[in-house]
């Protein structure tokens, strides 16, 4: 089914599981705000929060399955589009999960915390169907300033405070980039919708356009920015160890990923046309972004810290995927986002169930010998590190991710051959890192006088258990989600005829 977005009434349908959950949102907010804070109020508004999220996904698969579509207009209705959409809500409902117990531990009484999650995917939405620059800015600011609050949530903590406030500078910041660099395309095309600056960068010839050359580099930086990715990452060890730790979850997966997946469309449907231009900064901020992600990880001794320079590494191998332009790299760019959210979101759940009020036990010492007390959780642990290297088998989908990259990366009409290598190299260099927490929970005795991990939460076991079947079950049939990923890329009427299969 074709939609016209012109007809008010498909352009409300075409918006359905945008509003329903903006709708639910606002309605939870008035009751968070109506009782006085207690953990019993915060876990009940959990609860609806968790329903509303569930009844969202639902409305979403239920669009994605009828096949509608449209090529014009500000709104993308696309398989792309439904496929942001539930790795965004999907990422909500774990962080709200982990929430509901990691509240009660760290005495985070406002119940308006869950909304804030609700908010901040309802802006992520936004940046899923925008298909206008106007309103890539608007969902990016729903989003962000959402997570400003988040980030601080836990008034108890000065670094909390601290991770917050450079979070909302930095973020504002990035915002002016991207506003500035809309300006400048606007100017140069007479558009913001992405599909005519596309057209018109084709049939016009902008590529050598001063201004359109100086917009994009100022997109380039404020998305670079948003997906934390070397030189521009310097908020994000601080503001992830600072935040509460369901909070940083949703921020390394649901924020990452509503942002990459922007991007890509950005790239691909607006300027597509101008490859020549943006491609060597890609490029670069790729490469950049493996190599500094992944060596200044080797020297971290807190998990939350080196989680982060492991996200500010994956942000490069994403960006592998986006300097391809192509379909393959637009498939492999969502089989690898699925699995990097399903095993960071582990990862930061073991965290919780590791560490104890206050936010303490985070440093890799807390994890010696975490085989002889806890033995599931370590077991649990080794999957998502080795999911996060891409280690074959153990590591289940996390290595089917990292091949379709360097499959995308090879068979790419540019030249991609040397940053698949740096790709390969960085994931060695990754193995440092990853095998040493292996290492230190299975091979290092467990400290005289050591606290055993008390028993998580039913909701916490429940993301660990499932992150984990999720990524050893489509590590061993991954055909399902690879054949979803190839028919969810966005596909620019312009670009049709550069592109290419996806990998087989």
């Amino acid at each position: 089914m074709i939609f016209d977005l012109a007809n008010p009434s498909q352009l409300m349908q075409a918006f359905g599981p945008d509003l329903l959950l903006m709708a639910g949102a606002m309605a939870l907010m008035l009751w968070a705000a109506w009782r006085p804070e207690s953990h019993e109020h915060q876990r009940a508004v959990g609860q609806a929060s968790l329903v509303l999220i569930a009844a969202t996904i639902g409305l979403t698969l239920w669009f994605s399955t009828r096949g509608l579509q449209s090529t014009l207009g500000v709104i993308a209705v696309d398989n792309f589009r439904w496929a942001t959409d539930l790795v965004c809500l999907l990422g909500a409902f774990g962080a709200i999960a982990l929430g509901m117990e990691y509240n009660v531990r760290e005495r985070i009484m406002p119940a308006e915390s869950h909304v804030l999650v609700l908010f901040a995917t309802a802006g992520m939405m936004v940046l899923a169907a925008a298909r206008d620059l106007m309103l890539v800015f608007l969902g990016i600011e729903l989003m962000s300033v959402a997570i400003y609050v988040l980030a601080g949530l836990n008034r108890r903590s000065a670094k909390s405070a601290e991770g917050s406030l450079k979070y909302f500078l930095l973020g504002a910041f990035a915002s002016a980039f991207l506003l500035y660099g809309i300006a400048l395309i606007y100017g140069a095309t007479g558009s913001t919708n992405m599909v005519e600056i596309g057209l018109r960068v084709v049939g016009g010839n902008f590529s050598q356009h001063p201004m359109m050359l100086v917009g994009t580099g100022l997109l380039l930086v404020g998305f670079g920015f948003k997906i934390a990715a070397a030189p521009f990452h310097m908020w994000a060890p601080d503001v992830y160890e600072g935040a509460p730790t369901p909070i940083t979850a949703f921020m390394a997966t649901a924020v990452k990923a509503a942002a990459f997946a922007t991007f890509l469309r950005v790239w691909i449907e607006a300027l597509g046309g101008m490859g020549d231009a943006w491609f060597s900064p890609v490029w670069w901020l790729a490469a950049v972004a493996m190599f500094v992600g992944n060596t200044v990880a080797l020297s971290q001794r807190n998990l939350k810290r080196l989680l982060a320079y492991s996200s500010i590494a994956h942000s490069g191998y994403l960006l592998v995927a986006v300097a391809t332009g192509t379909l393959a790299g637009s498939a492999a760019f969502l089989f690898y986002l699925v699995a990097y959210t399903l095993a960071s979101f582990g990862a930061f759940a073991v965290v919780i169930t590791v560490g104890r009020a206050g936010d303490t036990n985070n440093e890799l010492v807390d994890y010696e010998g975490l085989w002889q007390v806890r033995p599931g959780l370590a077991i649990a642990m080794a999957v998502f590190m080795l999911s996060l290297m891409g280690f074959p088998i153990f590591g289940g989908v996390g290595f089917f991710g990292k091949w379709y990259l360097l499959m995308a990366a090879i068979e790419a009409p540019r030249p991609l051959t040397a940053l698949a290598v740096v790709l390969v190299l960085t994931s060695v260099v990754s193995a440092g890192y990853y095998l040493n927490v292996v290492r230190v929970m299975f091979m290092k005795p467990r400290p005289e006088g050591a606290e055993t991990p008390a028993q998580a939460g039913a909701l916490t076991r429940g993301v660990v258990f499932v992150a984990v079947a999720a990524i050893l079950v489509l590590g061993v049939i991954p055909s399902r989600a690879i054949g979803w990923s190839r028919a969810s890329v966005p596909r620019a009427p312009q670009m049709q005829a550069a592109v290419v299969d996806a990998p087989r």
